[in-house]
């Protein structure tokens, strides 16, 4: 008898529905084809212990499975649901009159218990796309694909709820969430607060200009002056995520595995990847790909604390991605693009020792050194960063006020604002949503200087040598000080902030 099971393999972060055909005919054997992995070759040892041990068994005839379409490489062992259930309706252990209506994933124990697996969000929406009634998968992928209107989705923690759901013996319920609601679960009161932070004013007004127009940011400044702690605290003055980016964050979380019996993420990511990260790990890949730290940080933070301290290879493989908000990872045998929207923030310390120009500093170090140190940073990425500032350590009397500082609510209350400004500018165009993303023709139309603003520019340019990228990364930034103000037009001081805000390009920085 042939059955067809229908399963979903996930590439990049879209998924694709794999036909699973069951035939058994007379004979003796068990042929697994269609470009398996070695995880769901072995399944038919999980399958056989989950069967036996609930009252069921593997047929003792030739068992031939494809999993079509066979030129596609299927990977892992979410199948083991899919496979088991073609076995026994195949077999007529059991019979299954509504299968073809049903996506069908999950890894079974030798109980025939269900294991969670990644990516149930991406199958839960292809499934709704190719019209199908349901999606049947673990307890605890539920909640995630459950997020998906106009889906039947069941949580199943044993082989034998599902064998008793085809069979109209189960009381098995749709799991139903009220996205509206998982979504409005924003933090009033964050973890992370800047009102915790003491002094670093003109740190917090970098910070908030950053949040405003989705800036990159460099924080420069010797160990203990708080560069991490400010860092921490960026997402929680980033105004709430629209349902959209909520979406594709929880897509590419649960294609990585890394949501943890939870539904829509309505928090914006924060990543902090250590030093010795591979540039795998940062932009994605393997041999079985998987979403890096910058997809993973999509829509939210990437912090790289000490950016020096990472190998070359690793930071320039980033250079890409921050000006496309995308990944193309290509191999002999796929293709796989992963979006990477995200805010850059990186600390470093200005020099190997993490003092500079401090008389009383307990090591000092050469400026051959500094030079050695601060090279490991290419210009070219230091170009894509917008902001880069000097964090000063703070004074004994700001460390011991009382005085509560402004709190992140009521920042995040001006980002919001001017997020809403440069929403309504860019509303006709589809990639670009704040000033960060503005390209030169943008940058033309939004970015008219006055006779005042273009003379106090060009100065700047010549003294302090910039490049032409640099120059636009001035006025992007200037553009974000205008909106935060609420003015139409970019005045000489809006602009003379933003050179400010370049301090790795001024001449003489070293010494």
């Amino acid at each position: 008898m042939l059955v067809k099971v229908f399963g979903s393999a996930v590439f990049g972060v879209e998924a694709t529905t794999i036909t699973v055909e069951v035939n058994i005919d007379k004979g003796i054997g068990y042929h697994l084809v269609g470009l398996p992995d070695n995880a769901i070759k072995e399944s038919s040892y999980r399958i056989a212990a989950a069967l036996k041990n609930n009252g069921y068994s593997l047929p003792g005839k030739k068992i031939t499975i494809n999993m079509a379409p066979a030129d596609l490489r299927k990977e892992g062992s979410a199948y083991d649901l899919t496979l088991a259930i073609g076995i026994l309706v195949a077999s007529g252990q059991i019979r299954a009159d509504e299968l073809q209506h049903y996506v069908i994933m999950g890894e079974l124990s030798l109980d025939g218990g269900l294991q969670p697996i990644k990516g149930a969000l991406s199958i839960a929406i292809k499934a709704k796309e190719e019209g199908f009634k349901g999606f049947i998968l673990p307890i605890q992928n539920v909640k995630e694909a459950a997020i998906v209107e106009g889906l039947d989705v069941y949580g199943i923690e044993n082989v034998v709820q599902v064998i008793d759901f085809f069979e109209g013996r189960g009381t098995i319920e749709p799991t139903i969430i009220d996205t509206q609601e998982e979504f409005s679960k924003t933090l009033d009161f964050p973890e992370f607060d800047f009102s915790d932070v003491k002094g670093q004013e003109s740190i917090k007004r970098c910070m908030e200009i950053a949040a405003a127009g989705g800036h990159n940011i460099i924080l420069i400044g010797p160990p203990g002056s708080g560069k991490t702690m400010l860092a921490k605290r960026l997402p929680s003055i980033l105004p709430p995520m629209t349902m959209k980016e909520a979406l594709e964050t929880t897509k590419i979380h649960s294609v990585a595995g890394k949501i943890k019996d939870a539904g829509l993420m309505s928090q914006r990511p924060f990543r902090s990847p250590h030093h010795t990260a591979s540039s795998v790990s940062l932009v994605g890949g393997g041999s079985y790909p998987q979403p890096g730290e910058i997809s993973l940080a999509h829509n939210g933070v990437l912090f790289l604390d000490e950016l020096p301290e990472f190998k070359r290879e690793v930071l320039e493989v980033m250079r890409q991605p921050l000006e496309d908000r995308e990944v193309t990872i290509s191999r002999a045998k796929f293709t796989i693009t992963y979006p990477s929207s995200f805010m850059l923030v990186a600390s470093m310390n200005p020099s190997p020792s993490g003092y500079f120009n401090d008389p009383n500093a307990p090591v000092s170090s050469s400026p051959a050194e500094m030079q050695r140190y601060l090279g490991k940073i290419s210009g070219p990425l230091l170009d894509r960063i917008d902001i880069h500032i000097e964090v000063t350590p703070v004074p004994f009397e700001k460390l011991t006020e009382t005085r509560k500082a402004e709190s992140s609510i009521e920042i995040r209350k001006r980002v919001t604002k001017a997020r809403k400004i440069q929403t309504e500018r860019f509303e006709s165009m589809n990639h670009i949503h704040y000033n960060a993303q503005m390209n030169s023709k943008h940058i033309r139309e939004y970015c008219v200087l006055d006779e005042a603003s273009l003379q106090l520019l060009k100065t700047a340019m010549e003294r302090l040598n910039l490049s032409a990228r640099a120059y636009d990364r001035i006025l992007k930034v200037s553009r974000t000080i205008a909106d935060l103000e609420g003015s139409e037009g970019l005045k000489p001081a809006h602009i003379a902030e933003a050179i400010q805000y370049r301090s790795l390009d001024r001449e003489g920085w070293l010494g």
